[in-house]
């Protein structure tokens, strides 16, 4: 409001080049510029929403069995028939790689994976007038899981759960499975009750236990707290990494009625285990093993070519020994480059009183640690626990050479043409003191297995001097791509195994000798690596599988 008051002659309008007001009728002048470049605005933010959704929808594992069974889930082993869409095309591309998956499947991205495991399964005409697309198709999801549930009785309730897309028609469709296994007719009900088992579908969701009325209980109590839900869960499942096609867990009590079970399962198999309290009760050594076990997960998944199989537990040994430190590729990481296969460990000082210490509770044995190795300084010449933890260092690994040849090795007098021997980081005078002491109880002829030469802080042991001289003369097996892709943990892990399919002449595919169709179904592979550490007093592992 102007300070003259309101003005006259009606409502002024700004326009453009003049201030002049517009009289009644007069058409207004519209700059469409912000409106288009709101609308443009409004377009991007939908155009970004959709390709969030899209990548969201692309990278999500959708609902999960875990969902459908109690928190009282002992055991869980899932398995995801279409996975998200980066495992769906890892897998794919990485199967297809073998010529004789490709034959039997032949699986593209978009193709019904439960289509063709039915369509194998109907090869042996187990029910044949079921018929998927009438019958499995309208109800069948891509998830299923196989569990075992306390339900406070003396043994866990055992179910499978699966993923389902229409309950009504789940509900006939597994009626008529239930009646292919009773009769071998899916439209002929059994005249007595059912051997095969009880289901109970709810919402998305269909429960085949022992019985009917055990399917419905296993119900209802996920309706109440799922395993899904479950912090214990989460956690583990989290450890175990990114999700894959199969998952697995066991809670904390899984030990604990596991064994209770089998103490209760072995006599009604006629089976007589030891005396109770008997040292020699392997039952009893398994459970003491696993008193400190906290629970654990695993998933199976693909990943850049590679079949990746990683776990996470807490089994209760203390946080020594071996996996527990980083120190598992200080020696491997300069091997040779072309190295055919090695097993490399760290150590930390202490280790092996460490592991007699856990061997012994765990076996239950009435001899001390110090009189066990007493005894077995007494039998070998040497000065337990010091001399085995001087003669294998901070890291040791033992190295098999791209030429090795195992005929060679078998015919072998002396192993002197054989490129296998032991790199140990550590003090090599002190070492070498040891093995002379190992030497000793040898005859000339073993005692060549020993030889050695020695560097600054390395040594190199075995039968072949001239593959001695290359593991001191330093590698970088631990650059390498191959070795890269397989071991993905190196620096972190305290045990790593590597196998390099690809090594010397393509051994493996040498192994299938004149069957060409073996040798194209080995030529994928690359390599195979296993490795392992501890964080947190937490144990994981992965196996990894590569192919070229």
């Amino acid at each position: 409001m102007p300070p003259t008051g309101p003005p006259t002659g009606g409502a002024e309008y700004l326009e453009h080049g003049g201030g002049a007001p517009l009289g009644p009728g007069q058409p207004r002048s519209r700059n469409l510029r912000p409106v288009l470049m709101g609308g443009a605005v409004v377009a991007a933010l939908a155009v970004a929403g959709g390709a969030a959704w899209a990548a969201m929808s692309f990278l999500s594992t959708g609902a999960q069995p875990a969902e459908a069974l109690p928190a009282s889930t002992l055991g869980y082993v899932s398995i995801d028939l279409d996975p998200d869409g980066a495992q769906k095309i890892e897998a794919v591309r990485t199967l297809n790689k073998f010529p004789a998956f490709k034959a039997e499947l032949g699986l593209d991205t978009d193709d019904d994976l439960r289509r063709a495991i039915f369509d194998e399964i109907q090869k042996d005409e187990n029910c044949a007038n079921l018929d998927y697309e009438g019958d499995i198709e309208p109800w069948l999801g891509n998830r299923a899981a196989f569990a075992a549930i306390d339900l406070g009785e003396d043994t866990p309730a055992v179910a499978v759960v699966v993923q389902v897309t229409d309950s009504d028609a789940a509900t006939d469709g597994l009626t008529q499975l239930t009646n292919c296994a009773d009769t071998g007719d899916a439209d002929v009900q059994s005249s007595e009750k059912s051997q095969t088992g009880g289901f109970a579908v709810s919402g998305d969701w269909a429960v085949i236990a022992e019985t009917d009325e055990i399917a419905q209980r296993l119900s209802g109590a996920a309706a109440e707290d799922t395993l899904a839900d479950d912090e214990d869960f989460q956690t583990w499942t989290e450890r175990a990494g990114d999700p894959g096609i199969v998952s697995m867990y066991a809670a904390a009590e899984a030990a604990s009625v596991f064994f209770d079970s089998v103490d209760g399962l072995l006599p009604m198999a006629g089976l007589d285990p030891a005396r109770e309290g008997s040292s020699q009760d392997p039952t009893e050594q398994m459970e003491k093993a696993f008193e400190g076990f906290e629970g654990m997960a695993a998933t199976l998944r693909f990943d850049d070519g590679a079949i990746e199989f990683e776990t996470a537990g807490g089994f209760g040994l203390q946080n020594t020994s071996f996996y527990a430190t980083d120190r598992g590729d200080d020696v491997m990481s300069t091997l040779p480059a072309d190295t055919a296969a090695a097993f490399g460990m760290g150590f930390e000082d202490g280790w092996l009183t460490q592991l007699a210490e856990q061997l012994s509770a765990a076996a239950g044995e009435d001899m001390t640690v110090e009189e066990m190795f007493a005894e077995l300084s007494a039998q070998t010449g040497l000065d337990l626990p010091v001399d085995a933890e001087t003669l294998l260092g901070e890291s040791a690994v033992v190295a098999v050479g791209s030429d090795f040849d195992a005929e060679q090795l078998m015919s072998s007098a002396d192993g002197s043409d054989v490129p296998v021997g032991i790199k140990v980081k550590g003090d090599p005078g002190a070492i070498e003191a040891v093995l002379d002491k190992v030497r000793g109880q040898m005859g000339p002829e073993e005692a060549t297995f020993l030889e050695a030469d020695a560097g600054d802080d390395m040594i190199a042991i075995g039968p072949n001097a001239d593959y001695r001289g290359e593991l001191l003369a330093g590698g970088t097996l631990g650059e390498s791509d191959t070795f890269r892709d397989v071991i993905r943990e190196a620096e972190q892990a305290g045990v790593i195994f590597y196998l390099d399919f690809d090594a010397g002449d393509d051994w493996l595919t040498t192994l299938a000798g004149d069957d060409p169709e073996a040798a194209d179904n080995l030529a994928p592979l690359s390599a195979v690596g296993v490795s392992a550490w501890s964080e947190d007093n937490i144990a994981h592992g992965v196996l990894r599988v590569t192919t070229d």
